[in-house]
């Protein structure tokens, strides 16, 4: 198989990836928020938007698109704010919306399926590090006789995107399950959505001052 797909050191790769991806990172706080206060479908829709925002890395890193943001010191900031900036005005929605009256019983706010969904393809796609690791971490494992990258940059992407989802739906269903225990406090829907709003500000301010 890895001389069909042009790969190498496989088994290396999966294991890589799947520490990569139980390691705590921005996606991983993300859909625990998303999850604790929206509920199960929030975290799946979440992850999905996700999973499909390194779909569309994987296909820049493939076709060359993400060396622009590698070399280019302009687009990367670019992008950077702008994924920093969308984190930012989500968590703060979330701090300012009066909707949940402090003392209601555990109501989630009602929020659009393809809404949860494009929130989260947009916080993947926007952030540049995400392209970037892509792009140095594929080529590690395409074989240098490959006469093409295409096809060894789409098969490890495919991988590690599979790989990725089903860790980031186990995140789904123990975040979902320990929200529903916590819906008997009367304040758990305005508790944990202001948390969660801190938790977004923090991780597009996080993005916004990294190097």
């Amino acid at each position: 198989m890895q001389e069909l797909f042009g790969t190498q050191h496989l088994a290396l790769f999966i294991a890589s990836g799947l520490l990569l991806n139980i390691t705590p990172g921005q996606d991983t706080l993300y859909i625990v928020g998303r999850s604790l206060s929206q509920g199960r479908r929030a975290g799946v829709l979440s992850v999905l938007g996700i999973s499909s925002g390194s779909v569309v890395h994987t296909l820049a890193a493939a076709f060359g698109l993400s060396a622009i943001l590698a070399t280019s010191a302009t687009a990367f900031l670019f992008v950077k704010f702008a994924g920093a900036g969308y984190l930012i005005y989500l968590g703060l929605r979330m701090l300012l919306d009066r909707s949940i009256a402090r003392g209601d019983v555990a109501v989630f706010p009602v929020e659009r399926g393809w809404a949860i969904y494009r929130a989260g393809l947009l916080t993947n796609v926007l952030n540049p590090k995400v392209a970037l690791f892509f792009m140095a971490f594929l080529p590690q494992f395409v074989a240098p006789t490959a006469g093409s990258h295409v096809l060894p940059f789409l098969f490890l992407g495919a991988v590690f995107i599979f790989n990725g989802t089903i860790w980031c739906l186990v995140l789904v269903w123990g975040a979902s399950a320990a929200s529903r225990r916590l819906r008997e406090h009367r304040s758990y829907g305005a508790i944990v959505k202001r948390a969660t709003g801190v938790v977004f500000v923090g991780l597009g301010v996080r993005l916004a001052v990294s190097k």
